[in-house]
C-alpha cells in the first residue's frame, strides 16, 4: 500500500513525459500500479471483514467453549486474521473428530485442518473473527488473567450446561475407575467405582465448571493437593450416574 505522496511523486515523473517503464525502474513500483493511479490517486479504503454474527449452533458452541477454555488458544496470523487451535490427545480420535465437527457447526464457512504434534493433534481453523467468538482471548496464559463469560456466552452456557461441562471434561478432565477391597462374610472382595476429575490452574475456569455442575445437580468436591492446579472430583454415585448419562468417557 503506497501513500498519497509516493503516488504523486511517481505521477509527477510521468507528467514530465517519462515512460511508465522508466518510472517503474526508478521508483521500484509496478507499471500497473502507476497506471491505475492515473485514474485514481487516493488509495481505496480498507473494507473491514463483515461481522459473521453469533455462533450458528449454540449447543456446539457450548461444547467448543469448554474445549477452548481447557486446551485451546488463539494466535494472530502474521498478516491478518487469527488461528484457533484446540489440542486433542492422539489417544482419543473420536474427540479429535468431534472437536472439528463443533468448529464447523459454530462457523460453517471456515475450514478445519489437523496439525500433528508430539502426542496430540492441534485441530486448527483460520478466521478473522475468533477473538470475537472467544472474547477470553488475550495476552499471557489463561490462569494469569481474568476469565469471565460475556453475557451472551453465559446465556448459551445456561441453556446448554451439559455441553459446556462435556467440553471442559473432554479437555482437562477424565473418567477413571477406582477400586477398593472389603471383607464380606470373611472373604475379601474387590469393588470398583467410577469417578470424574477435572484439573485446571485457572480459578476462574474452575469456578465456571463448578457453577455449571451446580446448575445440573452434580455434587462435587475439591481435592487437597500441594500444587497450583485445582482438581475437582465427582465421586457420589448419583452424580457419577448423571455424568455418565451426559458425558461418559473419552473415546
Amino acid at each position: 500500500m503506497y501513500d498519497v505522496s509516493t503516488r504523486k511523486r511517481a505521477l509527477a515523473l510521468v507528467a514530465q513525459g517519462r515512460s511508465l517503464n522508466s518510472v517503474s525502474r526508478e521508483t521500484d513500483i509496478s507499471r500497473s500500479a502507476i497506471r491505475s493511479w492515473q485514474d485514481r490517486l487516493a488509495p481505496l479504503p480498507r473494507i473491514a471483514p463483515q461481522d459473521p454474527g453469533p455462533p450458528a449452533d449454540n449447543e456446539a458452541y457450548a461444547y467448543l467453549l469448554g474445549l477452548y477454555l481447557g486446551d485451546g488458544c488463539i494466535s494472530a496470523h502474521p498478516r491478518s486474521g487469527y488461528y484457533l487451535r484446540i489440542a486433542c490427545a492422539d489417544a482419543w480420535p473420536g474427540l479429535i473428530q468431534e472437536c472439528a465437527d463443533a468448529i464447523v457447526k459454530v462457523r460453517p464457512a471456515v475450514r478445519v485442518y489437523h496439525a500433528q504434534k508430539q502426542g496430540c493433534v492441534a485441530v486448527t481453523s483460520y478466521s478473522q473473527h475468533w477473538p470475537t467468538i472467544f472474547p477470553q482471548h488475550g495476552p499471557g496464559r489463561k490462569h494469569e488473567r481474568e476469565i469471565a463469560l460475556a453475557p451472551w456466552q453465559q446465556a448459551i452456557v445456561d441453556a446448554h450446561p451439559w455441553e459446556f461441562i462435556r467440553g471442559l471434561i473432554h479437555s482437562d478432565g477424565c473418567r477413571i475407575t477406582n477400586w477398593t477391597t472389603r471383607l464380606v462374610g470373611g472373604e475379601r472382595k474387590r469393588y470398583e467405582y467410577p469417578r470424574y476429575f477435572f484439573t485446571n490452574t485457572s480459578t476462574d475456569i474452575i469456578r465456571l465448571l463448578t457453577a455449571a455442575l451446580d446448575r445440573v445437580g452434580v455434587e462435587w468436591k475439591t481435592l487437597n493437593q500441594n500444587r497450583a492446579a485445582v482438581t475437582i472430583s465427582v465421586a457420589r454415585k448419583a452424580s457419577v450416574a448423571l455424568m455418565d448419562a451426559h458425558i461418559g468417557p473419552k473415546y
